[in-house]
């Protein structure tokens, strides 16, 4: 892993720091998790397997993401394609993936700014970005930082979200509109654009509407509610089986997920 993220580094421009087997280019800063539900999130991402499984369950959405993390992967798998997941946060999809986060959790290799990637011009095959834009200041340096790496051909799998409530991981900036994604990644090729969780939609923002009602601006007893009502509500999101196909789930889809190339 080490010797194929030092093929694809750009030496002439950027200097790192090469520790606990990671690249770092950026030195983390621990005050900016400050939310207090996203440090309750930070803690149990310690315990992948367990955060991951409280996500796929009662989270509000149908995790639809899956499906096509699977097909990537199958993909990509016994090759010698650069395939990079950036903003990985906590997820380890397969050791040869290339994981990139601000944050240093255990499983990224290279700990950078991702509005400003340390990787040459042409150099990646693939790029894994799932629910990350959102988190970003500036969302369009991010994907010009994209379509810079990628190589001709190259190929993108992003995640972005739309009907969803606040969330903040450090932190939590913008929303995407089916025609404004179209809009965002007019430079790439074949995009192909899916609804995820129109049922999501509307669960997530009614369940925070419940909890601020009832916590009356008590923020720990809005955190305890929260994990409550969620785990009371959990079931009604399976009913995106069937309604994410719908032809106009995109107008209340809690998150598209997109497909494209360079």
């Amino acid at each position: 892993m080490k010797n194929k993220i030092q093929s694809i580094i750009d030496n002439t421009k950027f200097k790192y720091e090469y520790k606990d087997g990671k690249f770092i280019f950026l030195e983390f800063d621990e005050d900016i998790v400050s939310d207090s539900l996203d440090k309750i999130k930070t803690f149990f991402k310690k315990y992948v397997w367990l955060y991951e499984l409280l996500i796929y369950i009662i989270a509000p959405l149908y995790p639809s993401r899956y499906y096509y993390l699977r097909k990537i992967l199958k993909e990509t798998k016994n090759s010698d394609k650069i395939v990079v997941n950036l903003g990985s946060g906590y997820t380890d999809l397969r050791e040869d993936i290339i994981n990139v986060d601000l944050i240093p959790y255990n499983p990224v290799n290279v700990v950078c700014d991702i509005t400003n990637l340390p990787f040459k011009d042409n150099s990646v095959d693939q790029i894994i970005n799932i629910a990350v834009l959102e988190h970003v200041p500036n969302p369009q340096a991010v994907i010009a930082e994209i379509h810079r790496v990628l190589k001709p051909g190259g190929k993108l799998l992003c995640e972005i979200p739309f009907m969803q409530a606040f969330h903040a991981s450090p932190y939590d900036f913008q929303r995407y509109t089916y025609e404004g994604i179209k809009v965002q990644f007019k430079e790439f090729n074949n995009l192909k654009i899916h609804s995820i969780s129109p049922t999501g939609g509307m669960l997530w923002p009614l369940q925070e509407w419940f909890v601020m009602l009832f916590s009356f601006g008590i923020r720990p007893l809005h955190n305890i509610l929260l994990i409550i009502v969620m785990c009371l509500t959990f079931p009604i999101k399976f009913l995106d089986v069937i309604l994410q196909y719908h032809p106009l789930s995109k107008n209340i889809a809690s998150a598209f997920i997109f497909e494209c190339e360079k």
